[in-house]
Formats: structure tokens, C-alpha cells, sequence
């Protein structure tokens, strides 16, 4: 029983077969609704048209027992109405059609009110439904009481067989409003197919994307979003990839130093200068822990953790790390005021000290800092005087791990991770961080959104 359960649940059923249910559902009540008011409409319609003529035979047949002592056979004027009556006010028979000689008096309730007629349907003896009209007739003679009468034995005869061809009517067009419409959910769906089998065969190598159908409409537009997915997925795997390739080759240099100076110490552990073997050991240890905190910095960064962040004075900010210690060469700031933006100030600060520790290898003589506000954004410039970088070089220096030969001459204790942090960090604040024309030495732009512009 709870398999059945299941399986009537609509939870339980394709998109296909719930939209066509709910379809065929509304289409059926709007149908139900439109036949149920069309026979009313139709019922009025023949209703109407005998209360409009019954009332006219009942007025002239009142008009006439006022006229007249009326008596015996009365003439039948609308052949819709064959049946026609006259009763004194005790119910005795006065007059009748010729469909009515020989019968009793009629039992149709008739008005207290004279000149009020009263419309009713009844079964007439059992045989069939007839509209009466009564109406209660004041005369010189005395009361009198009309009646008028007409069969619909058309319309009661034929009732059943119109309910059951509408019923029927309902069933089929449902039936093909249902078809239709699951025919057409199940063309519109195909894309949708195409693409959860072409996803099924998407491996974590593959480079595949999912065909985009036409026209452009919204299976187009998640087709287009299912493919935004994949490239940032290959992205993060190839993040990830790199990721490992670069920790796998830069940890192995220094351990493999390590390593080979603990063995070469330990052949001939008497003859060694273990302090200055300590102290190798504990500068490749240091290099060690500088590339791991770099690359969990560059792991955190290019996952997007979340980080809170302040309102800062870049200014102020700048002014404090050019002082924090002296550096080999003068660096001079020229810091507007007031110009602020909501970072992680710590990233902030890792970005300047990499900039600088950069621009400090590379100067001849002097650093120059700026930092103003051009439009909704906040600039900040660290420019040096040295030999300055090669164009097809301004990229390239942004890679992991990647070094120039003039800075791997100038510092061979970098970790070659300084420059690609950077990016990292303005581009989580919104920015960019390029290395720009210069008339002399190294100039890098950095741009990330002011606060209140």
C-alpha cells in the first residue's frame, strides 16, 4: 500500500507527468465550469421564451373572461400552448381547450393576487413536464382563475442525451488538451535530456560542455549557465592541479637540501660544524614555512573564504607600514586625504609589504608610494628606480612561483609567490593589480572600489 502511495504522490512523478496532470486538471474544471454555464444559459434561454409567451396567452385569455362570461370550448390562439382552462372561484371547470374537455380541474397553485400571474412546471398526469402560467382574474361575472399550458417534452426528452454528449464532450477534450500538452512538455524537455546525458559523460578530465539548443530561451539560458559551470569547475581543478604540482615542486628543493645535508653530516658526525649545519637546516625549515603560509594564503584566497572588513584610510595605512622599519633605499609617500575603502586590512598590508619588498630589491636609489582617488576608485602606486620589467614580462611575473632572472639573482630566499598573492587579494576586494608603463624602473597600479564614491 505504500508502494501505491508512493507512486500516486505527485512528488513521486516526472516534471512531464505533474505538468500535464495539473493541465489537464484546469483545462477539465474550465471545461466543467463552461459546459455547466452553457446549459444553464440554454436552459434560461427556452424558459425564457415560454414565460414571454405564456404570459402574453394568459393575458389575452384574461382580457377575454373580463370581456365575456366564458364557457365551454376556448380556441387555442399559440399552438405552444394548448392547454387553456377556466375555473370559477369555487374550482369548478367554466371553459377548456380541446386538449383539456372532459378533464377535472388543473392543480397548479394560483396567485391570492389578482392580476399577479404565477409560473410554475410540474409533471402533468404523470405523462410529461409542462410550463403553466395562472393568473387570478377579477370580473363582473365573478373571480375567475386562468390557466395556460405547455409541454417541453422536447427539451425533458432530449435532457439526458445532451448531459451525456457534453459529459462526453468534457472527457475528450480533456483527453486532447492532456495529450497535447504532454507531447509538447516532453519536446520542450528534450534539451533538458540532451543535456543531463552529455553531463553523465562528463568526467573530471573532460573538457566537454553541453550543447546549447536554440532558440534562446531559458532551456538556452541554463545550458548556458550548466557550461559557465563546467569552465569554473575545470578551473578549480586546474587551480588545483597546479596547486599540488607547484607545493610537490617547490617543497622538494629545500627538503631535498635538507635532506642532504643531514646525510653528509652524519657520514662523518665528528669532523662536522654542527652549529653552522643547524643553522642550514633552519634556513631551508624557514623557506619551508614561508611557501606552505603562502600557498594556504593563495588556497583561502582562490576559495573565496569570507573575511571581514573595515573602513580604512589607505593614506593612514601606507604612511604606517613605510614606517614600521627602514628599508635599503628612501621610500617617499604621497597620500591624499581621505581616501578610503572597505578591505581585510591585514591582506591590505601583505599586498604593500610585497610591493615594496619588490620594489626594494629592484631600486637603484629610491621608492615612490601614492595613493589617491580617481572617480569610484581608490589607486595606490608603488614605483621604483631600477631596471624595470619587459613588457612580454608584466604578466608573467604574476605566475606561481615564477621568477625573473634579476630576482632570482637578487633574493634567493623568495618563495616566488609574492606578486601572485598580490593579484589575489586585489582581485578579492573587487580590483586589479597590473604592472604599468614607466618612464623608469617598476610601477605597480593598484585599483579596488572607494568607499562612498
Amino acid at each position: 500500500m505504500r508502494i501505491l502511495g508512493d507512486l500516486l504522490s505527485p512528488s513521486y512523478w516526472s516534471v512531464r507527468t505533474r505538468v500535464t496532470a495539473a493541465a489537464t486538471l484546469i483545462v477539465t474544471l474550465l471545461l466543467i465550469v463552461g459546459v455547466t454555464l452553457f446549459y444553464q444559459a440554454l436552459r434560461g434561454t427556452v424558459y425564457r421564451g415560454l414565460h414571454d409567451r405564456g404570459t402574453l396567452v394568459v393575458t389575452d385569455l384574461a382580457t377575454l373572461v373580463r370581456e365575456t362570461d366564458l364557457r365551454g370550448s376556448i380556441r387555442v390562439e399559440d399552438p405552444g400552448y394548448p392547454l387553456l382552462q377556466v375555473l370559477d372561484g369555487q374550482g369548478n371547470v367554466l371553459a377548456a381547450s380541446e386538449s383539456l374537455h372532459g378533464r377535472g380541474p388543473l392543480k397548479v397553485p394560483v396567485s391570492p393576487v389578482a392580476g399577479r400571474p404565477e409560473y410554475h412546471t410540474l409533471r402533468f398526469q404523470g405523462l410529461a413536464d409542462f410550463y403553466f402560467v395562472t393568473e387570478r382574474v377579477d370580473t363582473r361575472f365573478g373571480t375567475r382563475m386562468v390557466y395556460a399550458g405547455a409541454p417541453i417534452t422536447t427539451f425533458t426528452r432530449y435532457r439526458p442525451v445532451f448531459i451525456s454528449l457534453l459529459i462526453v464532450t468534457v472527457l475528450v477534450a480533456a483527453s486532447v488538451v492532456g495529450w497535447i500538452v504532454s507531447l509538447s512538455v516532453r519536446r520542450a524537455l528534450r534539451p533538458v535530456r540532451v543535456m543531463s546525458a552529455e553531463m553523465a559523460e562528463i568526467t573530471g578530465g573532460a573538457d566537454r560542455r553541453v550543447t546549447v539548443p536554440e532558440p534562446n530561451d531559458e532551456v538556452s539560458e541554463l545550458a548556458d549557465s550548466v557550461n559557465v559551470m563546467l569552465n569554473r569547475l575545470e578551473d578549480v581543478l586546474a587551480r588545483q592541479r597546479a596547486f599540488v604540482a607547484d607545493v610537490s615542486h617547490e617543497l622538494r628543493s629545500p627538503l631535498t637540501g635538507l635532506r642532504t645535508q643531514l646525510e653528509a653530516a652524519l657520514e662523518q658526525p665528528e669532523d662536522e660544524d654542527w652549529p653552522a649545519v643547524a643553522r642550514a637546516a633552519l634556513a631551508d625549515a624557514d623557506r619551508l614555512q614561508a611557501i606552505v603560509s603562502d600557498m594556504l594564503l593563495l588556497a583561502k584566497l582562490g576559495a573565496g573564504v569570507h573575511v571581514a572588513r573595515e573602513r580604512v584610510d589607505l593614506g593612514e595605512l601606507v604612511r604606517a607600514e613605510v614606517s614600521r622599519r627602514p628599508r635599503r633605499v628612501p621610500v617617499e609617500v604621497a597620500a591624499d586625504e581621505g581616501v578610503t575603502a572597505r578591505v581585510t586590512e591585514a591582506h591590505l598590508v601583505r599586498l604593500l609589504t610585497n610591493l615594496l619588498d619588490n620594489a626594494e630589491r629592484h631600486a637603484e636609489s629610491r621608492i615612490w608610494v601614492s595613493v589617491s582617488a580617481d572617480g569610484p576608485e581608490a589607486v595606490l602606486e608603488v614605483r621604483d628606480d631600477g631596471a624595470g620589467i619587459a613588457p612580454e614580462d608584466r604578466e608573467r611575473i604574476f605566475w606561481r612561483f615564477h621568477r625573473l632572472a634579476e630576482g632570482r639573482e637578487r633574493d634567493r630566499g623568495g618563495t616566488g609567490l609574492g606578486l601572485t598573492i598580490s593579484r589575489d587579494i586585489a582581485r578579492a576586494h573587487g580590483g586589479t593589480l597590473v604592472a604599468a608603463d614607466s618612464d623608469q624602473g617598476a610601477r605597480f597600479v593598484l585599483r579596488i572600489p572607494r568607499e562612498g564614491a
